[in-house]
């Protein structure tokens, strides 16, 4: 029972902020904004419901575009300024969902990424399609990734109970996901490749580089960065070698107030790799951001690749700019590979 509860608690702190409790007046303009394009091995479970087009089952590859809008509520400007809980993807929806070929999704990336490295991001725990399409899409804009960014999408229940299930459906997701890694590099060339992953797709990403790895030694893949990695802190240390060798850096940020990667500690009975009090040290070649003196956004702590723009700042830095943690701005050095992130005067 102690378990149980555990894992419920995990997955309602999970969730984040409770968007579904803002209700849209009907007078309320809706506009067309954003959306990312993606690949999935959701199901396909339903052709005219656009927030259900895919389940949460496994399936084949699937890909297409997310199409998002957005309710431009200006009458809550006040509250946004009034409190850190202001959800501002709660004011996106799904508008539609574009299914296409994966290689149609592919070739259409490489025209729209011209000569700039494409970036894979996966998400973590508890998202199905419809939240990840908007949380997708809030990042791709905070770090400036628009048209090279590509979202994969695995089958994550989005159910509060769901959380060894989904353990086990990232698990099984790990060779699709490597498959696209190495497809993406074959496309765009050695070193040309970069991959970012939250929560529970943290691990799901150093997995797939694990078996890259181990399948092309030779094989060169750009910048990773974890964004509250839920993954096994020793487990980590133990592979980061093999992974060194084949990447051009890794970022991890760690925020103290994660409350979700307290409770998945408890259930795992070892520290997160995204929790702060790890011996960062035993990480070499691996930078570690700390972000606990930022304002916290979000009930949980583990959101603020989301709701902190100082977070999207920063990957912007490394992304775009390719800029190490000494030259960024914003960084304070607090040890060997170990920076806090501080909020812009």
């Amino acid at each position: 029972m102690r378990q149980l509860m555990i894992v419920l608690g995990l997955a309602m702190a999970l969730n984040g902020p409770v968007s579904w409790l803002i209700s849209y007046p009907a007078w309320a303009e809706e506009t067309y904004a954003r959306g990312v394009p993606y690949l999935t091995l959701r199901n396909r479970s339903s052709d005219t419901d656009r927030e259900r087009f895919y389940g949460n089952d496994r399936g084949a590859l699937g890909a297409g575009h997310c199409d998002i809008r957005e309710l431009p509520l200006s009458f809550l400007s006040s509250v946004a300024e009034a409190t850190p809980f202001y959800v501002h993807e709660g004011m996106l929806r799904v508008a539609a969902v574009r299914p296409a070929p994966p290689e149609e999704v592919l070739e259409t990336l490489e025209h729209s990424a011209s000569d700039r490295k494409p970036v894979l991001y996966t998400h973590g725990f508890f998202i199905d399609f419809e939240k990840g399409c908007r949380r997708a899409t809030v990042l791709q804009e905070s770090a400036s990734l628009e048209e090279r960014f590509l979202w994969f999408s695995w089958p994550s229940d989005g159910s509060l109970f769901n959380y060894t299930r989904d353990e086990a459906d990232l698990a099984w997701s790990v060779l699709g996901l490597a498959e696209v890694i190495i497809d993406l590099e074959q496309r765009f060339g050695s070193g040309q490749v970069n991959l970012m992953g939250h929560s529970l797709g943290g691990r799901g990403i150093m997995m797939a580089i694990y078996d890259v790895a181990a399948q092309r030694p030779d094989i060169r893949l750009g910048d990773v960065i974890l964004l509250a990695p839920d993954m096994d802190f020793d487990i980590f240390a133990a592979v980061l070698p093999r992974i060194r060798k084949v990447v051009s850096s890794i970022t991890i940020y760690v925020a103290e107030a994660d409350r979700p990667l307290a409770l998945s500690e408890q259930v795992h009975g070892h520290s997160r790799l995204g929790q702060t009090g790890n011996d960062f040290r035993k990480l070499s070649g691996a930078e570690v951001i700390d972000v606990s003196d930022l304002q916290i956004r979000s009930p949980t702590g583990h959101l603020y690749h989301v709701y902190n723009q100082e977070v999207g700042g920063d990957i912007d830095q490394i992304l775009n700019e390719g800029l190490r943690p000494e030259a960024r701005r914003h960084l304070v050095r607090h040890g060997e590979n170990l920076w806090r992130l501080q909020r812009p005067p």
